[in-house]
């Protein structure tokens, strides 16, 4: 019977064989330790924070932004407002076949139909329209145009069509002159 030589696995990253001391193992393939990191930013993975995709890997973070859902309000964890794909990692495709036409996302006025921002003129969408108004405005405009302060239905003052605080509200159109923004009992009528 003649001697085969055992077939060593190669490692799907540098095509190199991969010996028992230095492997580690994900979705059924064996990678040199060196190689055991995330395709986009180059983080070294671990067991507990490794994703698979057609036999390449990526930290959990990098799999949502390069094939998770895209849009407002995905990308980052609970109560993230974001939109980012890993552009800076080298990220160049987007997964979403369901991506809006128009120009949306080129920080122009949006051609599509459907109620519009009074900030900045871009469509509403529900998933990111802010909740207590009727006027729909997106939800990273509604705050405070002169402090940047987020605002709810109950902290907000409108003044022309625009979104204030109700601190801001009161110091830029509120009452003024002799005894006003004292605090309370200083009104004086002499």
């Amino acid at each position: 019977m003649p001697f085969k030589p055992i077939q060593q696995a190669k490692c799907p990253k540098c095509g190199k064989s991969v010996y028992a001391a230095e492997e580690k193992i994900a979705a059924g393939h064996k990678f040199h330790k060196g190689c055991f990191k995330c395709d986009m930013c180059n983080k070294f993975l671990e067991s507990t924070n490794v994703t698979e995709h057609e036999a390449k890997l990526y930290c959990k973070q990098c799999h949502g932004r390069k094939f998770g859902p895209k849009g407002y309000g995905f990308g980052g964890g609970a109560g993230a407002l974001g939109m980012d794909k890993g552009e800076r990692f080298g990220n160049k495709e987007c997964e979403m076949g369901n991506k809006p036409t128009g120009d949306s996302f080129s920080g122009a006025a949006s051609s599509s139909t459907g109620p519009k921002c009074p900030r900045c003129g871009k469509t509403v969408y529900d998933a990111e329209r802010a909740i207590g108004v009727n006027t729909p405005w997106h939800k990273s405009c509604f705050n405070c145009n002169a402090c940047h302060k987020t605002v709810d239905s109950s902290t907000m003052a409108m003044h022309e069509e625009e979104v204030y605080c109700k601190t801001c509200y009161g110091k830029n159109f509120g009452p003024k002159g002799f005894g006003f923004g004292q605090g309370a009992g200083t009104l004086s009528m002499s």
